[in-house]
C-alpha cells in the first residue's frame, strides 16, 4: 500500500471514531452525566451505576463499646480459668425484669481452649471479672458515653467522643452519696408508675453501699423527677435525678449497654 493511500484510511477511520463519540454522547441522558464527582477522586455514577455516597468520618474505635447479654445465670472468676476465685453470681435477669448485661472489656482462652470474656459486672467491690463466652448470648455495640460530674452537678452525653447533650442534674445527698467510678447503663424501664421516677429511667451497674431510691435499693438509677425545681442539687438518695424534658431527650440519644463515668 503507498504511502497516499495509507494516510487516506487512516484518516477516514479517524472520522468514524469521531462520528462515533459524538453520536454516544449526543444520546446519554443528561442524569447519566453527573456534573461532578459524588467522591473526589472516583467516578460520578452512570445511569446504572452503584451510587457512591459522600463520605462520612467514622469515630475512633477507642470510642466504641461491647455489651454482652447474660442467656444464663453465670459466675464470674477473678482470672480466666474455671478453678480461679468467684468474684460474683450473675442472674440472666435485672431486678427490673429486664435482659441483665456485662461490659464486655477483652477476651482470652483458657488451657483447654475454652473462651472467657472479661467484663464488668453489677456487683459492688470487685466490679470486674470473667464470664465463660458460652454463658453469653448476643453482643451489641456502641459509640456513646455518659459522663456525670458530681461537683458542677452535670450529665454530659458524648457520641464518638464529641459532646451531644449537657443536662443539670440531681446526685445523692451526703449520708446517701452517689458512688463514683466507671460502670455502665444496663437497662432502660418506663413500667413503674409514680411520678417520682418520671416517663422513663435507666438502671446503672453502680452500686451505693447504702440504700438509693431505687427500687428494690442499692442499684443507682437515672430517671425524671416531679420536683424539677430541686435541680441541679445534691437531693437524692444516691440516683441521677433529671428534668422529665432532659431524661426523654437522653431516652432519644442514649442506648442500653452505653459506659457510665461518674466523677
Amino acid at each position: 500500500m503507498t504511502p497516499a493511500r495509507t494516510g487516506l484510511v487512516a484518516a477516514v477511520l479517524a472520522a468514524v471514531l469521531t462520528a462515533g463519540v459524538l453520536l454516544a454522547t449526543r444520546h446519554v441522558p443528561a442524569r447519566a452525566r453527573p456534573s461532578s464527582p459524588a467522591v473526589a477522586g472516583l467516578p460520578g455514577p452512570g445511569r446504572l451505576g452503584l451510587h457512591v455516597p459522600a463520605p462520612r468520618v467514622l469515630g475512633p474505635e477507642r470510642e466504641r463499646s461491647t455489651w454482652g447479654a447474660l442467656r444464663t445465670a453465670a459466675v464470674a472468676r477473678a482470672a480466666p480459668d474455671a478453678t480461679a476465685a468467684r468474684v460474683a453470681a450473675l442472674d440472666a435477669r435485672t431486678p427490673e425484669g429486664t435482659t441483665n448485661l456485662v461490659l464486655v472489656l477483652g477476651r482470652a482462652r483458657d488451657r483447654r481452649g475454652m473462651t472467657w470474656v472479661r467484663a464488668r459486672l453489677p456487683v459492688l467491690g470487685r466490679a470486674v471479672g470473667w464470664l465463660p463466652s458460652t454463658a453469653l448470648a448476643a453482643y451489641g455495640t456502641v459509640g456513646t458515653r455518659l459522663v456525670v460530674d458530681r461537683r458542677r452537678l452535670r450529665l454530659t452525653l458524648l457520641r464518638d467522643g464529641r459532646p451531644i447533650m449537657r443536662a443539670p442534674i440531681g446526685i445523692g445527698a451526703a449520708g446517701t452519696p452517689t458512688p463514683a467510678g466507671s460502670f455502665y447503663v444496663r437497662d432502660r424501664v418506663t413500667t413503674y408508675a409514680s411520678p417520682v421516677y418520671g416517663p422513663v429511667a435507666f438502671g446503672t451497674s453502680a452500686r451505693s453501699r447504702t440504700l438509693t431510691d431505687w427500687p428494690g435499693g442499692g442499684f443507682v438509677g437515672i430517671h425524671g423527677t416531679d420536683q424539677p425545681g430541686l435541680l441541679p442539687g445534691r437531693v437524692s438518695h444516691g440516683c441521677i435525678r433529671l428534668r422529665n424534658a432532659d431524661v426523654l431527650r437522653l431516652a432519644r440519644l442514649m442506648p442500653v449497654g452505653t459506659p457510665l463515668r461518674i466523677v
